[in-house]
This record gives C-alpha cells, sequence and structure tokens, in this order.
C-alpha cells in the first residue's frame, strides 16, 4: 500500500507540474482562459487513479524481471521512470477528458461530489448575468474544456514516448493508445445507442448488447489498455502483455460490473453521485438486461416505463431498485464479479512477470472490485 500511494502522489505531482505549464501558456493569450485550467485541476484533484496504477504496474511487471532481487527500490533510478510517469499522468487526462463528455451526454449534475464541467460553466453564466444561455455556454465551454484534456492527455503521452531508448516499444505503446482511445469513443457511442435504440432489439440480444458496451466503453480501457501500455513501454514480450491482458480484461468486466451496481444502489454520501443515477439517465446496463430476462412481463414494462425518465422521483427510484432487486439480477452479477476475479487471477499464475508487480496487481484486483464508490 505505500508503494501504491506513493505512486499516486507522483502522479499528482506531475499533473500539477503539467498544468502550471499549460496555465502559463493559456496566460500569454487570455486571462479568460484561467477558468479552463481551474476546472482541470478541480477535476484532477480527486478520483482514484486506478488507470495511473495499472500502467505503472504493467511496466513494471516487464521492467522488474531484469532486476535480480526484483524490489521497488531498484526501479527509482531506472532511466525510463519518468517517461512511464508521464503515461500514467496522460491516461489520467485522457480519463478527464472522458469524464467531461460522459456528464455532458448524460446531463449529469455531479462529478465527484462537485459540479460537473458543463455545469460550473452553466452557474458562473448565471451567476455573472451573461447575454444568452446559460446552459448552450455550460455545455460549450465543457466541450472544448473536454477535447483540451484529450489534446494535453496525447502531449503529455507523447513526451514520455520522445524519452524512451527503446523507440520500437514506444511506437507500440502509441499504437495501444490509439486503438484505447478509438474503442472508448465508439463504445460511448454504442451506450447513447443503446438509450434511445433498445427498443430495435430482440429481448435476447440485450444482455450481449450491454456486454459489448460495457467491454468497450469501460473494461478495456480501465485496467487492459494501461497494463498493455505500461508493458509495451518496457519491450514486453508478446507472452508477457498476451497474460496482462488476460488478467486486465476480466477484472475490467468486474469493474464495471461493480460501477453499474453504484449506479444503481450506491450511497450518494460516498460516490458523489445522486442515488439511481443510472436509472435516471436510462442506462441499458448489464444489471438491467439481467433483470428483465428474469422479472415478469409486468415487471419489465414497469422497468421498461420509467428507466430514463431525468424526473423520477425518490420513490420511483425505490421502486425500480426494489425491482432490480427482486429479479435476482443483483446476485447475479456479483457473482459474475466473482468470477471474472477468479478468472483474472488465473491469468497471473503462470505469466512471466515481476514478483512485485505480480503480488501488487493481485491487491489491485480486490480493490477495484470491492469498493464503494
Amino acid at each position: 500500500m505505500p508503494e501504491r500511494l506513493r505512486l499516486v502522489d507522483v502522479v499528482h505531482d506531475r499533473l500539477e507540474q503539467f498544468l502550471d505549464e499549460r496555465a502559463t501558456h493559456l496566460g500569454t493569450i487570455a486571462e479568460d482562459l484561467e477558468r479552463f485550467t481551474d476546472a482541470s485541476r478541480d477535476l484532477l484533484s480527486g478520483g482514484k487513479r486506478f488507470r495511473a496504477l495499472f500502467c505503472y504496474w504493467g511496466w513494471h511487471a516487464v521492467a522488474g524481471t531484469v532486476r535480480p532481487d526484483d524490489l521497488l527500490a531498484e526501479l527509482d533510478e531506472h532511466p525510463d521512470l519518468s517517461s512511464v510517469v508521464d503515461a500514467a499522468a496522460g491516461l489520467e487526462l485522457f480519463h478527464a477528458a472522458a469524464l467531461v463528455h460522459d456528464d455532458i451526454m448524460d446531463s449529469s449534475d455531479t462529478r465527484r461530489g462537485m459540479p460537473s464541467a458543463h455545469r460550473r460553466f452553466e452557474a458562473e453564466h448565471a451567476r455573472r448575468h451573461w447575454v444568452g444561455s446559460a446552459s448552450g455556454y455550460g455545455t460549450s465551454s465543457a466541450l472544448l474544456l473536454g477535447d483540451l484534456l484529450l489534446g494535453w492527455s496525447d502531449e503529455l503521452l507523447d513526451a514520455g514516448l520522445a524519452r524512451l531508448d527503446d523507440q520500437d516499444a514506444a511506437r507500440a505503446a502509441r499504437a495501444e493508445f490509439q486503438t484505447m482511445r478509438t474503442e472508448v469513443t465508439v463504445g460511448q457511442y454504442l451506450d447513447i445507442l443503446e438509450e434511445v435504440a433498445w427498443r430495435d432489439a430482440e429481448d435476447a440480444d440485450m444482455l450481449p448488447r450491454a456486454h459489448r458496451v460495457l467491454v468497450y466503453k469501460s473494461a478495456k480501457y480501465s485496467i487492459e489498455a494501461p497494463l498493455a501500455l505500461g508493458a509495451l513501454m518496457a519491450g514486453g514480450t508478446l507472452e508477457q502483455v498476451t497474460a496482462l491482458r488476460a488478467f486486465g480484461l476480466p477484472l475490467g468486466v468486474a469493474f464495471q460490473l461493480r460501477d453499474d451496481l453504484l449506479g444503481v444502489f450506491g450511497d450518494p454520501e460516498v460516490t458523489g453521485k445522486p442515488a439511481g443515477d443510472d436509472l435516471r439517465e436510462g442506462k441499458r446496463t448489464v444489471l438491467i438486461a439481467l433483470a428483465r430476462d428474469a422479472l415478469p412481463g409486468s415487471a419489465v414494462r414497469l422497468i421498461d416505463e420509467l428507466l430514463g425518465d431525468p424526473e423520477l422521483t425518490e420513490h420511483q427510484i425505490r421502486t425500480l431498485q426494489a425491482t432490480i432487486r427482486d429479479s435476482g439480477a443483483v446476485e447475479t452479477v456479483e457473482s459474475i464479479i466473482a468470477r471474472s476475479v477468479t478468472e483474472a487471477l488465473a491469468a497471473l499464475e503462470s505469466a512471466t512477470i515481476s514478483r512485485s508487480a505480480h503480488a501488487e496487481l493481485i491487491g489491485l484486483s480486490d480493490l477495484v472490485t470491492r469498493r464503494s464508490h
């Protein structure tokens, strides 16, 4: 745990340094642009840094195998360590960009217990009594903030990759990042498509379609891709990268399934999001697909009628929560989470990776799937 916390601090410091540099640049253009760097700092001040952690430990899994005693301290002076920190911080910037855009698409009011970016800009417009639409200004400003963060994630990643001695490894890592970026984007589209076009699908197809969204919108980019990116930066062999992917994908599935449960049943005081937020947003998740499969027609009609209504009352939220619980879908999702974690851990058993990374990845598998926020 101390090693994990130390890495989080290092990544945080790198992000702060990067934002200081970008704030200086933006300040030469216009003082008004401090709104972008202030919003970026607030968004990036929170979060669990899972993607940064998996990137680092993917790198350590390979780089640590060439050190005789395989201790974290032995890698502190590794010439590529700063490059890995840049890549890890770049992943956090990418994640922040995705959150800003996701909140716009979902019309979310909060993120990590604070106003979401578009609501933040909207509130400033209203507070200052500017002309025009506060909502339109908020959405437009947040879209641009997300685009800026996305571009910055590329800049930070490229800065790290450019310093690697092994430029073949750098190109492989860049290709992994590009694939991740494409898959997250189309996964996000498939998610919003399911919210509006689910009636076009056969009932039997709803579960595999929900699983497809889960994989490409979240599971791969949350764990598998950061692990692979880190391993590729270290020059990992096909065998090593394949083993880390075999660990990362099922763990990513379990991670997102836990997130889906929290999106319906999570405590707002802990999650920083309103109770039942996914129900108001109409998320057609694996949890919902399993509930629909198990429930009688009348209960299915209730779910279909209420799911996605942004004006759901607290009573309606509780009714939907009770209906989903009664279906047995929560227990089924918990069993899938447990099975996915078991599959992930099994993939590590024969993996040729560093002992420290092996132990840390086991710990992270528990952390990401048993969380309450």
